[in-house]
């Protein structure tokens, strides 16, 4: 079967003015051949303007979380409809920093899964353990439940991406080493195929956690790993393009 095709997309977490959106067209402007979907995921106030600057170019808009209505009275909350509305083709879902920060469970997540597919929007699950379920042995019976928990059925036969970001690794520098990469992400492989059958070998697993240009070679190429989620590297054009280029 053929491999899925690589993703790299870039969050941008909260952070990106308006000044930012040069950095996303010289994304666009230096890409050339890649056999990887790009995309980059902005505060939500910068969708609209940078589907709109990139209007034309092959990478593609994200949004970083939404609510799992689709209108209502939740104040400062955003649906995944508004998301598609400002021009957002995909949205990531269940990070980390959401399910600690807003004790997001595998339950919500799903739920905010289900509304991106109603919205049209290609979901990017992000899965993880902490550095102390890692160091107490529990890292794949903590990523394979959340990767369980947090897919609805209603992602068979849709377009969508886990992402395996260690939690221990995201902003610190700290990268697991590549053998401990191909670990969990075959493990979310049989994961998926035991949840999708044969589709759940076409889901791209990406990586994130301190993914930065020197290093990308060697993760992009490592069993089971179809892309990465990449955060502060994504914020600076050249940067970016040297993790895309890396593949």
């Amino acid at each position: 079967m053929t491999a899925p095709q690589p993703l790299i997309a870039g969050n941008w977490k909260m952070n990106g003015l308006s000044a930012s959106v040069a950095e996303a067209k010289a994304v666009a402007a230096g890409l050339g051949q890649t056999p990887a979907r790009v995309a980059i995921c902005p505060p939500s106030i910068l969708i609209h303007r940078l589907a709109d600057a990139l209007k034309g170019t092959p990478v593609l808009v994200g949004g970083q979380d939404h609510h799992w209505d689709d209108a209502g009275a939740f104040t400062g909350d955003i649906s995944a409809e508004m998301l598609a509305d400002a021009g957002a083709k995909l949205a990531i879902l269940g990070h980390s920093e959401r399910r600690a920060g807003y004790r997001e469970t595998d339950e919500v997540v799903a739920q905010k899964v289900s509304a991106a597919l109603r919205a049209g929007l290609e979901p990017i699950v992000c899965v993880g353990e902490t550095l102390e379920q890692r160091q107490a042995g529990d890292t794949l019976a903590v990523v394979t439940g959340q990767t369980r928990g947090s897919l609805p059925a209603d992602l068979r036969g849709k377009a969508f991406a886990v992402a395996y970001e260690p939690v221990w690794a995201i902003g610190t520098g700290l990268t697991p080493t590549l053998e401990q990469i191909e670990e969990v992400h075959k493990a979310i492989r049989a994961t998926l195929v035991e949840q999708f059958a044969e589709e759940g070998r076409k889901v791209p697993i990406l990586y994130g956690g301190s993914v930065k240009p020197g290093n990308a070679a060697e993760i992009l190429h490592a069993a089971e790993v179809g892309g990465a989620l990449v955060g502060g590297a994504s914020l600076k054009a050249e940067d970016f393009l040297g993790i895309i280029r890396a593949l």
